[in-house]
C-alpha cells in the first residue's frame, strides 16, 4: 500500500481503504510483537528522528520502540537541552535536521500546524504525533485498531467521546477516522467543553453523561487538558467528575459488553475511576498502548516504502 501523500499529518487527508490497509497491516505487526518476533530489515540503513517540543511518555517511546523493532537508527532529540531552547526558530531547526539526512521525522509540537510546516521543508517524510489541538493520527489508529480486534469492525458502532472535547487532538482524529469508517460518534462534555459547531462533523452532542452513553459499544474518556484552559472552564475537577467522570453507575447503561478507553495519561478520581480503569473485562487501556507501537510500526514501515518508490 501507499498513503496520498509521503508524509502521515492528519486522518483527514486518509480514505477508508488507506485506514484498513494501515489497520491490517499493524493488525500483522501487533501478532508479530506478541510472537516475539522483530522485522529489523525494513528500515535497515534508514534514520528516525523522534523531535518533541512537548512532553510524551506513550507517544515518544512507542515510536522509538517501533523504529527499533524495524532496524532503523533511532535518535531523540531532547528540545530542551538542543538549540531551540536556545532560540533557534522552527525554520532553521528544519534546515539542520535537512542537513541531518534523516528519512522519517516525528513530529509533536505545541502549535497547531507545526508538522505541515516542518513537512514543506524537509526531504523527510514527517509523521505528525501532535500538533496543538489540531490532529493526532496515530492515536486515533491505535484506538480503531484496539476496537476492530475486539469488536471485528467500526462500521455500524455506537462510540462516545467524553470529557474535554474542545482542546483534544486525540478527539479530532478520532472524530474523523471513526466517521469515515462507519461509526456512530457521540460527544459528551459540560457545553464549556464542545466546541461550537461540532455537530458539522457528523457527530451527536451530549451535555448529560447517562443520556450520551447509553447503549454505546465504546466510551472513551479524555484527559482534562488544563495546560490549554483560560480559567473557568470547570468549575473543580472534583465537580467535573461528580458528572462527567467515567465510573461504574455512568458506564451501567452503555452496552453490557461496551469497551472502557482512555488515551493516557489518566487522572483517576478526575476523567475515569480506577475501578472502571482497572476493570480487565471492560478496559483496554493497556491494549491501547500495546497497539500503539503496532500502529507506529505500520506507519513507519508505509511511509518509507513510500519514499523508496518516490526516489
Amino acid at each position: 500500500m501507499r498513503l496520498p501523500t509521503r508524509h502521515l499529518l492528519g486522518i483527514e487527508n486518509l480514505h477508508p481503504r488507506d485506514i484498513s490497509a494501515l489497520l491490517d497491516l499493524a493488525e500483522s505487526y501487533a501478532l508479530l510483537n506478541r510472537s516475539g518476533k522483530t522485522r529489523r530489515d525494513v528500515l535497515r540503513g534508514r534514520t528516525l528522528i523522534n523531535l518533541f517540543f512537548e512532553d510524551s511518555t506513550r507517544t515518544r517511546t512507542s515510536f522509538e520502540l517501533a523504529g527499533k523493532r524495524l532496524g532503523a537508527d533511532v535518535i531523540n532529540m531532547s528540545v530542551s537541552t538542543s538549540s531551540v531552547s536556545k532560540g533557534e526558530t522552527l525554520l532553521d531547526t528544519a534546515a539542520t535536521l535537512n542537513a541531518m539526512n534523516c528519512d522519517l521525522l516525528v513530529v509533536r509540537h505545541k502549535a497547531s500546524g507545526a508538522p505541515a510546516l516542518l513537512a514543506q521543508k524537509v526531504d523527510a517524510a514527517v509523521i505528525n504525533a501532535g500538533d496543538g489541538m489540531h490532529e493526532h493520527p496515530t492515536q486515533a489508529l491505535l484506538d480503531a485498531l484496539t476496537i476492530r480486534r475486539h469488536k471485528g469492525t467500526l462500521e455500524g458502532l455506537t462510540i462516545a467521546i467524553c470529557g474535554d472535547i474542545a482542546h483534544s487532538r486525540v478527539a479530532r482524529s478520532n472524530i474523523l477516522l471513526l466517521i469515515a469508517m462507519g461509526s456512530q460518534v457521540r460527544v459528551v462534555g459540560p457545553p464549556t467543553l464542545i466546541p461550537s459547531g461540532i455537530e458539522q462533523f457528523g457527530v451527536s452532542v451530549f451535555h448529560d453523561m447517562r443520556e450520551g452513553l447509553r447503549d454505546a459499544d465504546i466510551v472513551m474518556a479524555l484527559r482534562l487538558q488544563t495546560e490549554r484552559m483560560s480559567g473557568g472552564m470547570i468549575p473543580s475537577a472534583r465537580e467535573f467528575f461528580t458528572f462527567y467522570g467515567l465510573d461504574a453507575a455512568k458506564l451501567a447503561v452503555a452496552k453490557p459488553d461496551a469497551l472502557v478507553m482512555h488515551p493516557g495519561p489518566m487522572n483517576r478520581g478526575v476523567e475515569i475511576d480506577s475501578q472502571v480503569a482497572d476493570d480487565m473485562t471492560r478496559s483496554v487501556i493497556r491494549e491501547q498502548v500495546e497497539m500503539g507501537v503496532a500502529v507506529r510500526m505500520a506507519v513507519l514501515d508505509v511511509l518509507a516504502r513510500t519514499a523508496l518508490r518516490n526516489a
